[in-house]
């Protein structure tokens, strides 16, 4: 079973890609952030004629994540717990029974922080900390689950072409990565470092500068294994070709093979 994650910067922009990377692709489920839309706006009709069901946690003009799926949903999630407050549209988790059981896929959509004198950095971190939360009650249910999405955390030095320019970026900062390590530490696979350790593997570059042609990149998108859903883990990918595409996202899908 294929399962891919994938920022595509708003669907209503990027709706003829989409169609065509799915219909190349052919992702068992898709999880895509940024959708940019109200749930009622959001085109399902256009992604059900593909054979997949669609379920969304929207919001007007910015955030919004969504999963796509060939599997029907046993259940639907939406909203990440821990803080009532929080009416960001930045998480939605499916339910799917498959031949091995059943399995809990998560499309999320991590605060980027900045500036990091603002507001917007402790939210990111808090946000982090009550994922931590979930997936450490998931973890105890000894079940298998993945965490995929755009987590606006580049992980490590090698993650990106430049270090230097993301000092002080919330994106790059200590406190964000170390957020990071601690999710990846309760004993989560981070499924693309588990297949390579080679720099210069990035899944976003920026619209500017540039940045595409000279692969001046960042790793921020990444899928978080559970152990039973690692050891179910076949393989990893970066389907880096669909940022040449004609309006492409500034981020491109990353996938994974499921044994399912």
């Amino acid at each position: 079973m294929k399962i891919a994650t994938w920022n595509i910067n708003g669907v209503k922009a990027r709706i003829d890609t989409i169609i065509s990377w799915l219909e190349q692709s052919q992702p068992d489920i898709a999880c895509l952030q940024e959708i940019k839309s109200v749930d009622e706006n959001f085109p399902r009709e256009a992604f059900e004629a593909l054979g997949y069901h669609v379920e969304t946690h929207g919001q007007k003009s910015f955030n919004g994540v969504a999963i796509l799926s060939k599997l029907p949903f046993d259940e639907v999630n939406r909203g990440l717990p821990g803080d009532d407050s929080d009416e960001q549209a930045r998480f939605i988790e499916g339910v799917f029974s498959t031949e091995s059981g059943v399995v809990r896929v998560v499309s999320l959509y991590l605060p980027n922080g900045n500036p990091v004198d603002s507001e917007k950095f402790p939210y990111k971190l808090s946000w982090m900390e009550r994922l931590h939360q979930w997936a450490e009650a998931r973890l105890a249910l000894e079940e298998p689950f993945i965490l995929a999405g755009d987590y606006n955390v580049i992980p490590q030095p090698e993650d990106c072409r430049d270090p230097k320019v993301w000092e002080g970026d919330a994106l790059f900062r200590p406190e964000s990565r170390s957020a990071f390590r601690r999710l990846v530490g309760l004993g989560l696979t981070e499924a693309v470092r588990s297949v390579t350790d080679d720099p210069g593997v990035y899944t976003f570059w920026d619209y500017q500068g540039g940045a595409w042609q000279k692969n001046n990149g960042i790793r921020i998108d990444h899928l978080l294994l559970s152990p039973e859903a690692a050891n179910r883990l076949r393989a990893a990918d970066i389907e880096k070709h669909v940022r040449a595409w004609e309006k492409p996202s500034d981020h491109v899908p990353v996938v994974i093979d499921y044994a399912a």
